[in-house]
């Protein structure tokens, strides 16, 4: 049986259609949600504006990583590391999945600036994969270690009484975590200074926005 390698063509269309499909689709999960077995608890309006703008960021931040996994598969010079990275988008997926999800439960809407984020993190994920796989790694391993420690923020500030989002929350930062771990084992390097403080402060930008727009 022969396999059809996929021309930078077919990747370019492939990855058209996977933009479109997480900015404006409606991603399917492989996974259930894990607030699935919970009740949903009753919220002040507050509290209920508040947990949607906090699931609004953590929705656009997955916007961002399916963005940065694109462009790093798209130009990853080893296919070992390309199937790498296309495995843990996959996981992303699902956390798109119920992050929408839990927004509509929430009677909220995702960042009206999601192409942006889009566009610039699969920038970023090329360019980084154009110096080479062990720095497209370590840019990995810098970005779930950011988002774990973003998650925990999360974790603290949600409303106490509103575990489906926590228990979102909580099985994406496990995730996360593993992404980072297994990224590292492949050989991702530490970024040097200044990235990872420019990294966060370009997510500190894209949060405080996305809370709000």
């Amino acid at each position: 049986m022969n396999v059809r390698t996929l021309s930078p063509l077919d990747r370019l269309l492939a990855g058209i259609e996977r933009a479109l499909e997480t900015v404006a689709g409606a991603p399917e999960a492989a996974r259930p949600s894990p607030a699935t077995p919970l009740e949903e608890a009753p919220l002040e309006q507050h509290e209920r504006r508040h947990a949607a703008g906090l699931m609004r960021v953590n929705h656009t931040g997955e916007v961002c990583a399916q963005a940065l996994y694109d462009g790093q598969a798209a130009l990853a010079r080893d296919e070992a590391t390309r199937e790498h990275l296309r495995h843990a988008a996959a996981e992303e997926t699902d956390h798109l999945a119920w992050c929408a999800q839990r927004l509509r439960e929430l009677h909220s809407r995702p960042s009206l600036l999601n192409p942006l984020w889009y566009a610039g993190s699969y920038a970023i994920g090329a360019a980084a994969a154009l110096v080479g796989d062990r720095v497209s790694l370590g840019f990995v391993v810098e970005t779930e270690r950011q988002v774990e420690a973003h998650l925990e923020d999360h974790l603290q500030r949600l409303p106490p009484q509103d575990a489906r989002s926590r228990a979102v929350l909580a099985q994406m930062q496990a995730d996360e975590a593993r992404h980072a771990d297994s990224a590292r084992a492949r050989g991702g390097i530490a970024l040097p200074f200044p990235i990872p403080g420019l990294m966060h402060l370009s997510s500190q930008v894209m949060k405080t926005l996305a809370y709000r727009i």
